[in-house]
């Protein structure tokens, strides 16, 4: 007799799911769409001193002068307004270490040159910031021991930055969330 009953009750169970199943929906009802991912040209950054993956000169260390390597890159977008980049160590014992930090150079610009000065602001434009020495403009490889890697990031911006002179690297990182429109980086390592 139970069966009966559950055997009858099919027939309208189906009925109604179909029923429901032919209700369109309102907007509030339907699902969010997925975003798509956020996605960046990348840009090409190389040097004339080093290449990918291979050691840094002695001469840009501070074993050596410590001078700034030239930098080059390419695929800047056309609505970049600004360049920032980013030197830094994330090797070092007591976390990652800052070596350079550059900001606000026109976009124009396709690279740097050897031995820039240490100054805040920078004749081609844009500014020079703090790295973890303490100092305006770049300091080279010094590690303690061991080999390390060496990430010079390059950030192309749709505008120039908020921010004073000698800022930081997380202060810059910060001003530049939801404006990189490429970005690229050259791996550099050294060893002592």
């Amino acid at each position: 007799m139970r069966l009966r009953k559950h055997v009858s009750a099919l027939p309208f169970l189906m009925l109604l799911l179909i029923s429901c199943a032919r209700v369109p929906q309102t907007p509030s009802q339907s699902p969010t769409p997925a975003t798509p991912r956020e996605t960046k040209a990348e840009l090409k950054v190389t040097s004339a001193a080093f290449n990918e993956g291979q050691p840094i000169p002695r001469q840009y260390t501070c074993d050596g002068v410590n001078v700034s390597p030239p930098l080059e890159w390419s695929g800047v977008p056309k609505t970049a307004k600004s360049i920032a980049i980013i030197a830094d160590d994330p090797d070092a014992p007591s976390g990652t270490f800052v070596h350079w930090v550059v900001y606000d150079m026109p976009a124009e610009n396709i690279g740097m040159v050897e031995n820039l000065p240490a100054d805040e602001q920078l004749k081609a434009g844009g500014f020079q910031g703090t790295n973890d020495f303490g100092k305006i403009g770049y300091g080279g490889p010094c590690p303690p021991s061991g080999t390390h890697r060496y990430f010079f990031k390059v950030y192309a911006l749709d505008n120039f930055l908020p921010l004073k002179v000698a800022s930081t690297k997380a202060q810059v990182e910060k001003a530049m969330e939801g404006h990189i429109v490429a970005q690229g980086q050259l791996l550099g390592t050294y060893q002592r």
